[in-house]
């Protein structure tokens, strides 16, 4: 992405992977984790659940698990026009995903809907009601 090229499934997925085998860890030992990525498509989120193909690659290599192990997840989206987001995106400094790629990550994106467990906001919001928001949700 810092040299202007959008990542794909073939860059997205053994990261995605990772995380997914990251929040198992922590969420198994007792940890509450907050993540915080661009997870633009369904299938993106999928693999934060389940792992890749349903079942975390370290599940499959123990061999003893058999069942696929899941992380609850809550997404939350953070919903807004190309314009706002492009308008803040460019008073970045020093950010690695330069704004011209943020077309294709509008392209890209798969809003999360049902039966998905999320919450969308706007980010119109200011930063205090964003976060009062996400910790009422997960009361």
């Amino acid at each position: 992405m810092g040299k202007g090229i959008p990542l794909n499934d073939q860059d997205r997925i053994p990261w995605l992977c990772n995380l997914h085998d990251i929040l198992l860890r922590d969420v198994a030992s007792g940890q509450h984790v907050v993540l915080a990525c661009s997870a633009l498509k369904k299938a993106y989120r999928d693999i934060l659940i389940r792992g890749k193909d349903g079942a975390s690659p370290k599940c499959d290599e123990t061999g003893k698990d058999k069942h696929p192990a899941e992380v609850k997840l809550l997404v939350v989206h953070l919903s807004g026009s190309f314009e706002v987001i492009s308008e803040r995106l460019l008073k970045r400094k020093g950010h690695f995903m330069p704004p011209e790629l943020l077309e294709s990550q509008f392209e890209t994106l798969e809003p999360p809907s049902a039966p998905e467990n999320f919450i969308q906001i706007s980010v119109d919001k200011n930063l205090s009601e964003i976060i009062a928001i996400i910790v009422e949700t997960l009361k």
